[in-house]
C-alpha cells in the first residue's frame, strides 16, 4: 500500500509539469498580451512594461525564471492587478469556490446515492425508469442551460431563492449548488444504480437474506459498501470537477469566486494568474484523485490484496 502511494505521489510530479509547461506555451501562443487596451499604449510605455515583468526576456528564460520562483512558492504579480500578487487573488477567491463545491458535492451524493439505491432495488419497475430518465436528463442538460432555467423558475417566477451573490443567507446557496451538482448526481444515480445490481445478486446478499435480515439491513450494512465502490472511484474526479468547473456558474450567479477571476484573467491575458490557477486546479484533481484511490482501497479487500503483492 505504502508502495503504491508512494508511486501515485511522485507520478505527480511530471504531470504537474507538462500542465505548467503547456500552460506557458498557450498563453504565449495566444493573440494579444497582458498590456492590451482599446486605446493602444505609446511603444515607449510598452516596453518599459514588457521590461519590468521580462517579458521581453526569451521564452526559455522566462520559462525557467517562472519554475524557480514556483519552487519558491511565488506565483508572481498579477499583470491585471500590479498592486497585488496571484497568491493574495487565490486566496481571496477561493473560498467562496469551496464553499460552492461541497454544497454542490454534498447535493451530488445524497440525490444520486439515494435515487440510485431506490432504482437498483426495483429494477425495470416505474421505480427504476423514472429516476433514470431524470437522471439521463441532467447528464444532457449543461450547466450554462439549466442555471438560467433555475433562475427563470424558482428566482423571478416563484421568488424562492435569490438570483444571484453570495452571502451569509442560506438560500443564496441553493440554485448555484443544484446547477453545479445536478449532473454529478446524474452520474452518480447510475452508477449506484449498476452497483446496486451487480451486489444484490452475489452470494453473500442471497445467504444474508437466508438468514432473515430485514431489507433495510441488508442494504445498509452488506450492499451499500460494494455497491458504493464506484461512486467512490468517481467521487474524486467529480470533487476536482466540481472545484475547476464552476466557472460557467459563478459567472451566472455573480459568485466572487476562484473560476470567475481565473475567467477574467483569460479574458485579460493575465499570464501569471493562469498560471498560477492553472496550477492550483491541477494541485487540486491530483490531490482528490488520491484520496479517491486510498478510500477506494480502504473499502475493496480485493484491492487492497493485490496491492500488497
Amino acid at each position: 500500500m505504502l508502495k503504491y502511494f508512494f508511486i501515485r505521489l511522485l507520478s505527480a510530479i511530471p504531470v504537474l509539469f507538462l500542465v505548467i509547461l503547456i500552460t506557458f506555451i498557450l498563453v504565449r501562443l495566444a493573440p494579444g498580451g497582458p498590456f492590451d487596451q482599446e486605446r493602444a499604449a505609446p511603444p515607449a510605455v510598452l516596453a518599459n512594461l514588457n521590461k519590468q515583468y521580462h517579458l521581453d526576456d526569451p521564452v526559455v528564460v522566462q520559462f525557467k525564471d517562472y519554475l524557480v520562483n514556483l519552487l519558491r512558492g511565488d506565483f508572481g504579480p498579477s499583470f491585471k492587478y500590479p498592486t497585488r500578487t496571484v497568491t493574495e487573488i487565490i486566496l481571496t477567491g477561493l473560498p467562496p469556490t469551496l464553499e460552492l463545491g461541497l454544497y454542490a458535492l454534498l447535493f451530488a451524493m445524497f440525490v444520486g446515492i439515494s435515487t440510485g439505491v431506490m432504482a437498483g432495488l426495483k429494477p425495470n419497475s416505474a421505480q427504476d425508469y423514472i429516476p433514470m430518465t431524470i437522471a439521463m436528463i441532467g447528464i444532457c442538460l449543461p450547466s450554462f442551460v439549466l442555471g438560467p432555467l433555475l433562475i427563470l423558475g424558482f428566482g423571478i417566477g416563484l421568488e424562492w431563492f435569490p438570483v444571484s451573490g453570495w452571502g451569509d443567507s442560506p438560500g443564496d446557496k441553493v440554485l448555484p449548488a443544484i446547477t453545479l451538482g445536478a449532473a454529478y448526481a446524474a452520474y452518480i444515480a447510475r452508477l449506484t444504480r449498476g452497483g446496486m445490481l451487480d451486489v444484490m445478486s452475489q452470494d453473500y446478499i442471497r445467504t444474508a437474506r437466508a438468514k432473515g435480515l430485514s431489507p433495510a439491513r441488508i442494504v445498509g450494512l452488506h450492499a451499500l459498501r460494494g455497491a458504493l465502490a464506484p461512486v467512490v472511484a468517481f467521487a474524486g474526479p467529480a470533487a476536482a470537477g466540481l472545484l475547476s468547473g464552476s466557472f460557467v456558474v459563478e459567472t451566472i450567479y455573480q459568485i466572487p469566486g476562484l473560476g470567475r477571476f481565473y475567467l477574467q484573467a483569460a479574458f485579460n491575458r493575465d499570464y501569471t494568474m493562469i498560471l498560477g490557477t492553472t496550477i492550483f486546479f491541477a494541485t487540486l484533481i491530483i490531490l482528490f484523485n488520491f484520496i479517491s484511490d486510498v478510500i477506494q482501497a480502504w473499502i475493496n479487500p480485493k484491492l487492497r490484496q493485490s496491492l500488497s503483492k
